[in-house]
Protein backbone atom coordinates (compact mmCIF):
# COMPACT_ATOMS: atom_id res chain seq x y z
CA UNK A 1 0.00 0.00 0.00
CA UNK A 2 3.00 2.59 0.67
CA UNK A 3 4.61 1.44 -2.46
CA UNK A 4 1.28 2.23 -4.40
CA UNK A 5 0.34 5.53 -2.42
CA UNK A 6 4.52 6.58 -3.27
CA UNK A 7 3.41 6.35 -7.32
CA UNK A 8 0.36 8.10 -6.91
CA UNK A 9 1.40 11.11 -5.16
CA UNK A 10 5.50 11.38 -5.50
CA UNK A 11 5.39 14.51 -3.94
CA UNK A 12 4.12 13.81 -0.50
CA UNK A 13 5.98 12.15 2.07
CA UNK A 14 4.53 9.73 4.27
CA UNK A 15 5.96 7.00 6.27
CA UNK A 16 4.18 3.28 6.20
CA UNK A 17 3.09 3.66 10.09
CA UNK A 18 1.57 7.40 9.03
CA UNK A 19 -0.34 5.55 6.46
CA UNK A 20 -1.53 2.67 8.20
CA UNK A 21 -3.08 4.88 10.95
CA UNK A 22 -4.85 6.87 8.72
CA UNK A 23 -6.36 3.93 6.68
CA UNK A 24 -6.99 2.53 10.31
CA UNK A 25 -8.57 5.57 11.21
CA UNK A 26 -10.72 5.89 8.34
CA UNK A 27 -12.00 2.19 8.90
CA UNK A 28 -12.80 3.44 12.39
CA UNK A 29 -14.96 6.33 12.00
CA UNK A 30 -16.85 4.57 9.18
CA UNK A 31 -16.18 8.09 6.93
CA UNK A 32 -16.84 5.77 3.71
CA UNK A 33 -19.28 2.77 3.45
CA UNK A 34 -17.77 -0.56 1.84
CA UNK A 35 -19.11 0.31 -1.40
CA UNK A 36 -17.13 3.59 -1.45
CA UNK A 37 -13.83 1.78 -0.16
CA UNK A 38 -14.30 -0.59 -2.76
CA UNK A 39 -14.72 2.06 -5.45
CA UNK A 40 -11.89 3.77 -4.44
CA UNK A 41 -9.93 1.28 -4.24
CA UNK A 42 -10.74 0.28 -7.89
CA UNK A 43 -9.89 4.15 -9.18
CA UNK A 44 -6.24 4.09 -7.12
CA UNK A 45 -5.45 0.35 -8.58
CA UNK A 46 -3.70 0.55 -11.82
CA UNK A 47 -5.03 -0.08 -15.17
CA UNK A 48 -2.96 -3.17 -16.22
CA UNK A 49 -3.35 -4.03 -12.27
CA UNK A 50 -7.37 -4.46 -12.59
CA UNK A 51 -7.54 -7.38 -15.14
CA UNK A 52 -5.29 -9.50 -13.08
CA UNK A 53 -7.55 -8.92 -10.54
CA UNK A 54 -11.00 -8.45 -11.66
CA UNK A 55 -11.77 -11.99 -10.96
CA UNK A 56 -10.49 -11.05 -7.11
CA UNK A 57 -11.99 -8.31 -6.67
CA UNK A 58 -15.96 -9.59 -6.58
CA UNK A 59 -15.52 -11.79 -3.73
CA UNK A 60 -13.60 -9.36 -1.90
CA UNK A 61 -16.45 -7.38 -1.86
CA UNK A 62 -18.94 -9.95 -0.52
CA UNK A 63 -16.12 -11.13 2.42
CA UNK A 64 -15.35 -7.40 3.64
CA UNK A 65 -18.66 -6.73 5.20
CA UNK A 66 -18.82 -10.86 7.20
CA UNK A 67 -14.76 -9.97 8.53
CA UNK A 68 -15.82 -6.59 9.90
CA UNK A 69 -18.10 -8.14 11.22
CA UNK A 70 -16.98 -10.81 12.80
CA UNK A 71 -13.99 -8.57 13.76
CA UNK A 72 -16.16 -6.37 15.49
CA UNK A 73 -18.80 -9.26 17.60
CA UNK A 74 -15.46 -11.45 18.52
CA UNK A 75 -13.07 -10.99 21.74
CA UNK A 76 -9.95 -9.47 21.19
CA UNK A 77 -7.67 -12.20 20.46
CA UNK A 78 -3.96 -11.31 19.04
CA UNK A 79 -2.62 -13.42 16.34
CA UNK A 80 0.35 -12.54 14.90
CA UNK A 81 -0.06 -14.70 12.16
CA UNK A 82 -2.91 -13.14 10.84
CA UNK A 83 -1.02 -9.87 9.67
CA UNK A 84 -2.67 -8.14 7.51
CA UNK A 85 -6.23 -8.82 7.46
CA UNK A 86 -8.90 -6.55 7.63
CA UNK A 87 -9.50 -8.12 11.15
CA UNK A 88 -6.87 -7.33 13.15
CA UNK A 89 -6.48 -3.92 11.42
CA UNK A 90 -9.78 -3.04 13.15
CA UNK A 91 -8.15 -5.38 15.98
CA UNK A 92 -5.38 -3.46 16.48
CA UNK A 93 -7.51 0.04 16.06
CA UNK A 94 -10.15 -0.81 18.83
CA UNK A 95 -6.80 -2.00 21.03
CA UNK A 96 -5.67 1.53 20.00
CA UNK A 97 -8.44 3.32 21.19
CA UNK A 98 -8.66 1.66 24.62
CA UNK A 99 -5.10 2.69 25.44
CA UNK A 100 -5.58 6.15 24.41
CA UNK A 101 -8.68 6.39 26.56
CA UNK A 102 -6.62 4.89 29.28
CA UNK A 103 -3.87 7.49 28.83
CA UNK A 104 -6.36 10.15 29.25
CA UNK A 105 -8.02 8.79 31.82
CA UNK A 106 -4.92 8.37 34.06
CA UNK A 107 -4.24 11.67 33.26
CA UNK A 108 -7.00 13.45 34.81
CA UNK A 109 -6.94 11.13 37.67
CA UNK A 110 -4.72 12.40 40.70
CA UNK A 111 -2.23 9.52 41.48
CA UNK A 112 -4.37 8.86 45.29
CA UNK A 113 -7.35 8.12 43.27
CA UNK A 114 -6.11 5.76 40.91
CA UNK A 115 -7.63 2.13 41.11
CA UNK A 116 -5.56 -0.89 42.15
CA UNK A 117 -4.43 -3.28 38.89
CA UNK A 118 -4.63 -7.00 39.87
CA UNK A 119 -1.87 -9.32 39.14
CA UNK A 120 -2.00 -10.41 35.30
CA UNK A 121 -1.11 -14.29 34.83
CA UNK A 122 1.59 -14.81 32.14
CA UNK A 123 -0.37 -16.87 29.79
CA UNK A 124 0.24 -16.32 26.02
CA UNK A 125 -2.65 -14.67 25.04
CA UNK A 126 -1.72 -11.68 27.93
CA UNK A 127 1.87 -11.33 26.30
CA UNK A 128 0.16 -11.41 22.65
CA UNK A 129 -1.69 -8.10 23.67
CA UNK A 130 1.63 -6.85 25.79
CA UNK A 131 3.12 -7.44 22.69
CA UNK A 132 0.93 -5.42 20.09
CA UNK A 133 0.19 -2.48 22.83
CA UNK A 134 4.56 -2.09 23.02
CA UNK A 135 4.91 -0.45 19.96
CA UNK A 136 1.80 1.74 19.91
CA UNK A 137 3.17 3.49 23.27
CA UNK A 138 6.65 4.92 21.14
CA UNK A 139 4.63 7.40 20.17
CA UNK A 140 3.39 8.60 23.59
CA UNK A 141 6.76 8.14 25.19
CA UNK A 142 8.56 9.92 22.62
CA UNK A 143 6.11 13.46 23.47
CA UNK A 144 6.50 12.55 27.23
CA UNK A 145 7.72 16.08 29.10
CA UNK A 146 8.86 14.45 32.15
CA UNK A 147 8.78 11.67 34.76
CA UNK A 148 4.93 12.26 35.96
CA UNK A 149 3.65 12.10 32.39
CA UNK A 150 5.84 8.97 31.72
CA UNK A 151 4.32 7.61 34.62
CA UNK A 152 0.87 8.20 33.74
CA UNK A 153 1.29 6.62 29.92
CA UNK A 154 3.00 3.69 31.61
CA UNK A 155 -0.11 2.82 34.25
CA UNK A 156 -2.70 3.83 31.69
CA UNK A 157 -1.09 1.14 29.14
CA UNK A 158 -1.31 -1.16 32.26
CA UNK A 159 -4.56 -0.27 32.86
CA UNK A 160 -5.70 -0.74 29.04
CA UNK A 161 -3.98 -4.78 29.56
CA UNK A 162 -6.42 -5.28 32.18
CA UNK A 163 -9.46 -3.98 30.00
CA UNK A 164 -8.38 -5.71 27.04
CA UNK A 165 -8.21 -8.87 28.26
CA UNK A 166 -11.28 -8.56 31.10
CA UNK A 167 -9.75 -8.23 33.97
CA UNK A 168 -11.04 -7.04 36.96
CA UNK A 169 -9.69 -3.50 37.84
CA UNK A 170 -10.56 -1.98 41.49
CA UNK A 171 -12.80 1.49 41.12
CA UNK A 172 -12.26 2.21 44.57
CA UNK A 173 -9.24 4.22 44.37
CA UNK A 174 -6.09 3.67 46.72
CA UNK A 175 -7.16 5.85 49.93
CA UNK A 176 -10.16 3.56 50.91
CA UNK A 177 -9.48 4.21 54.46
CA UNK A 178 -7.04 4.82 56.88
CA UNK A 179 -5.79 1.74 57.50
CA UNK A 180 -4.48 1.36 53.74
CA UNK A 181 -2.34 4.80 54.36
CA UNK A 182 -0.60 2.61 56.91
CA UNK A 183 2.79 0.93 55.92
CA UNK A 184 2.56 -2.48 56.21
CA UNK A 185 5.72 -2.96 58.37
CA UNK A 186 4.32 -0.34 61.15
CA UNK A 187 1.04 -2.12 60.79
CA UNK A 188 2.88 -5.43 61.94
CA UNK A 189 4.81 -3.42 64.94
CA UNK A 190 1.62 -1.96 66.16
CA UNK A 191 0.09 -5.81 65.78
CA UNK A 192 3.33 -7.27 67.84
CA UNK A 193 2.75 -4.36 70.28
CA UNK A 194 -1.03 -5.13 70.52
CA UNK A 195 -0.61 -8.93 71.19
CA UNK A 196 2.27 -8.18 74.00
CA UNK A 197 0.12 -6.07 76.02
CA UNK A 198 -2.71 -8.06 76.09
CA UNK A 199 -0.19 -10.47 77.11
CA UNK A 200 1.27 -8.45 79.86
CA UNK A 201 -2.39 -8.29 80.96
CA UNK A 202 -3.12 -11.97 81.32
CA UNK A 203 0.48 -12.48 83.23
CA UNK A 204 -0.79 -9.72 85.80
CA UNK A 205 -4.18 -11.32 86.11
CA UNK A 206 -2.01 -14.88 86.41
CA UNK A 207 0.03 -13.11 89.54
CA UNK A 208 -3.13 -11.28 90.98
CA UNK A 209 -4.35 -15.28 91.93
CA UNK A 210 -6.72 -15.46 88.52
CA UNK A 211 -6.58 -19.20 87.99
CA UNK A 212 -9.19 -19.31 84.85
CA UNK A 213 -8.34 -21.53 82.53
CA UNK A 214 -7.65 -18.97 79.94
CA UNK A 215 -5.89 -17.29 81.69
CA UNK A 216 -3.84 -20.37 82.39
CA UNK A 217 -3.33 -21.02 78.96
CA UNK A 218 -2.11 -17.98 78.18
CA UNK A 219 0.57 -18.55 80.68
CA UNK A 220 1.53 -21.99 79.77
CA UNK A 221 2.30 -20.88 76.27
CA UNK A 222 4.10 -17.38 77.40
CA UNK A 223 6.71 -19.64 78.89
CA UNK A 224 6.94 -22.27 76.59
CA UNK A 225 9.62 -23.52 75.52
CA UNK A 226 11.48 -22.74 78.97
CA UNK A 227 11.99 -24.73 82.20
CA UNK A 228 9.55 -22.58 84.31
CA UNK A 229 6.59 -24.54 85.83
CA UNK A 230 3.74 -22.79 87.09
CA UNK A 231 3.80 -24.50 90.62
CA UNK A 232 7.49 -23.74 91.42
CA UNK A 233 7.82 -21.21 94.04
CA UNK A 234 9.17 -18.36 92.53
CA UNK A 235 7.10 -18.19 89.74
CA UNK A 236 5.51 -14.60 90.75
CA UNK A 237 9.21 -13.64 90.16
CA UNK A 238 9.61 -15.02 86.91
CA UNK A 239 6.11 -14.05 85.56
CA UNK A 240 7.32 -10.26 87.13
CA UNK A 241 10.67 -10.82 85.03
CA UNK A 242 8.20 -12.06 82.16
CA UNK A 243 6.13 -8.52 82.30
CA UNK A 244 9.39 -6.45 82.66
CA UNK A 245 10.75 -7.91 79.53
CA UNK A 246 7.65 -7.51 77.66
CA UNK A 247 7.19 -3.51 78.30
CA UNK A 248 10.69 -3.26 77.28
CA UNK A 249 10.15 -4.21 73.77
CA UNK A 250 7.33 -2.20 73.72
CA UNK A 251 8.96 1.02 74.82
CA UNK A 252 11.59 0.28 72.22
Amino acid sequence: MHRLFAELEPSLTVTEQNLADRVRYILRSNIFDVAELERLRREAVPSSDENATAEDAAPQMVEQPANVDAAVNTPVVVDSNDDGTVAQELELEHMRSILEEAIVETRSTPLENRPRLPRIGLSKRNRAVVRALNPMLVTYLEASRDLCETDSILFGAALAVCRIIGAKVSTAGRATGHSSAIPAWRRRIQERIAKARALIGRLICFRSSNNRPRIVRTVRMAFAGTNVSLSQPDITQKLTERIDDLKQRIAA
